[in-house]
């Protein structure tokens, strides 16, 4: 784990084991409680049966799905059929890959025997245990990735964390598309930023302002989490957050203010990835850029199997 001091521009060079340290008590960590759903599949064409390739991105209701699709001449009417028969209609071309699909029957009760864990797409092999692409408090079936900041931790640091007098809140947001687009605009502010679904419960809205009125910090855990920490605290200009649940479409840059993140934990992104925008947000591009440089001099692992960056 890499620990980046904001104020100082200092880094510690250390391991995830001792992430204890570095929290005082009366903090409050925030975690994405948001489970990976196995969301690729194998079809066929119909006629013809030529191969095509599907990522479930978000659940509409009990027959639509929006999702990727890979092969050729995919366009609206198109039948698709899985291996045990299920058939997927595309119902609309959403632009791009992403296509809304309806399956008959509904096929979310089928993904556990179906579907495979939708990996990233510079990891070539199958898990041999799915639940390592799972966080050990993954709770809300419905994302097409992992947070994969919460993928550091076990029950037994977590435990360690509260009894150095830390508390921990839950919040759900649902990885969808942006994991897997990059910017390509040259200009970042005309970058489509696609929107997830969240929730910020009125007892983590009540535990954030409680811990920010003791002069405590609030750590997100993951991009996930600021982007939903940041959702809410739009909503309460006064100061503060608000409950929320709906979809969000806050987009973080450089120069954006933040309101209620004092500190994030996350992992080492992709180039030109919303994701990165997002840190270096927070730490400043030129600090961030310095620090990556410095993590491949170190030989630290990037992405979503990686190691980790404390950012205070």
């Amino acid at each position: 784990m890499l620990v980046l001091d904001r104020a100082r521009g200092s880094q510690t060079h250390t391991t995830f084991r001792k992430f204890v340290d570095f929290l005082n008590p009366g903090d409050l960590l925030v975690i994405n409680r948001s489970r990976v759903i196995l969301a690729r599949l194998a079809a066929y064409k119909i006629p013809g049966r030529g191969k095509v390739e599907l990522l479930l991105l978000e659940r509409l209701n009990d027959r639509q799905w929006k999702a990727l699709v890979g092969g050729k001449g995919l366009g609206v009417g198109k039948q698709l059929e899985l291996e045990n028969g299920t058939r997927a209609a595309i119902e609309q071309d959403l632009g791009g890959a992403q296509r809304l699909l309806a399956f008959e029957p509904p096929v979310e009760a089928q993904l556990g025997s179906l579907g495979a864990v939708p990996l990233p797409p510079y990891i070539h092999s199958q898990l041999a245990d799915p639940e390592r692409y799972q966080t050990v408090y993954a709770r809300e079936a419905g994302s097409a990735a992992a947070p994969t900041a919460g993928l550091h931790f076990t029950l037994r640091l977590m435990e360690a964390i509260k009894a150095k007098g830390v508390r921990f809140a839950d919040l759900t947001l649902h990885i969808g598309l942006d994991t897997f687009a990059p910017v390509t605009e040259a200009d970042p502010q005309k970058h489509l930023i696609h929107t997830e679904w969240c929730q910020l419960s009125a007892e983590t809205a009540r535990l954030v302002n409680e811990t920010r009125a003791a002069g405590a910090r609030v750590i997100a855990v993951g991009t996930t989490s600021v982007r939903v920490l940041e959702s809410a605290a739009a909503l309460a200009p006064q100061g503060g957050i608000l409950p929320f649940e709906g979809r969000t479409d806050l987009f973080i840059l450089p120069g954006y203010k933040f309101r209620v993140v004092d500190a994030m934990l996350t992992n080492f992104h992709l180039p030109r990835s919303t994701l990165l925008m997002l840190v270096s947000a927070f730490a400043g591009r030129e600090l961030i850029l310095e620090t990556y440089r410095a993590a491949v001099a170190e030989g630290y692992r990037f992405y979503s199997f990686g190691d980790a960056m404390l950012i205070v």
